[in-house]
């Protein structure tokens, strides 16, 4: 193993340790300091509207493959997507779910049936939809317009792996008039998104959205971590360019690369 390989190896054990420390010392406490992110909150309120006039939620989780880095942004769809059908559970219309990877669609099912046991879902018709919309950009993105251009659908959740094809969804739910929401980690498609979303969801605001949407503690004790290592990042980034003005930055690479 060499020494860049153990200190990722490091990174990810004290990333981890970190996160359970976070935990414990967050269900001892019930105060939560989260900076005030717009998007969440109006989805929230578009949450509260929808149960209150019997609208529908659709949560789509883009199209990417779990078995990728794509799988990232999915994973915090799955999340939201969790929590959005708990708020929801008491109004009349549940959530309807998209995706356009067959692997994403089956945990999405699964997430969508953990969550109504969970929440005890019993009557008849009132069950969250899971749809698998396209295997293709184009396929995914034309299967999943008709549930935005739904006349029930009073918000849209785009949390997930896209490409360019997210123009074609961001349009539809501008025509519709209906609040939308979207983050990728894709950065061509976060730039449609920024241009063509009322809340577009930019870098790591996509990741804390099971934090912000109450998904449990160790959703807010990875943030916590996150800041820790932002700092540690920035830190060893100036202590190395100091050692490399001192002349030590050929030690250094030898050092990473695990030679003498």
């Amino acid at each position: 193993m060499t020494i860049t390989s153990l200190i990722g190896l490091v990174i990810v054990m004290s990333f981890l340790v970190l996160m359970l420390i976070f935990s414990v010392l967050r269900n001892s406490s019930t105060e939560v300091n989260l900076r005030p992110i717009t998007a969440y909150t109006k989805l929230k309120q578009a949450i509260g509207l929808a149960v209150e006039d019997g609208s529908q939620i659709h949560v789509s989780l883009g199209r990417g493959g779990v078995t990728s880095p794509q799988s990232a942004s999915a994973f915090v769809g799955l999340s939201m997507l969790k929590q959005v059908i708990k708020i929801a559970s008491a109004g009349d219309r549940p959530p309807m779910a998209t995706t356009g990877n067959a692997a994403l669609s089956i945990l999405a099912q699964d997430t969508i049936q953990g969550t109504q046991g969970d929440i005890k879902v019993k009557k008849k018709g009132t069950a969250t939809s899971g749809e698998l919309t396209g295997l293709t950009p184009f396929s995914y993105a034309a299967g999943t317009i008709p549930f935005i251009r739904n006349d029930r659908v009073a918000a849209n959740i785009l949390a997930g792996w896209y490409g360019n094809e997210i123009i074609w969804l961001t349009a539809a739910g501008d025509r519709q008039n209906s609040f939308t929401l979207a983050g990728t980690a894709h950065l061509p498609a976060q730039a449609v998104m920024y241009s063509s979303v009322e809340e577009p969801l930019i870098g790591e605001e996509l990741y804390a959205g099971g934090a912000y949407l109450d998904a449990g503690s160790m959703h807010v004790a990875s943030l916590n971590v996150q800041d820790i290592f932002r700092w540690i990042i920035v830190t060893t980034i100036l202590v190395g360019m100091a050692l490399k003005l001192a002349g030590f930055g050929q030690v250094m690479q030898n050092l990473l690369a695990g030679t003498p």
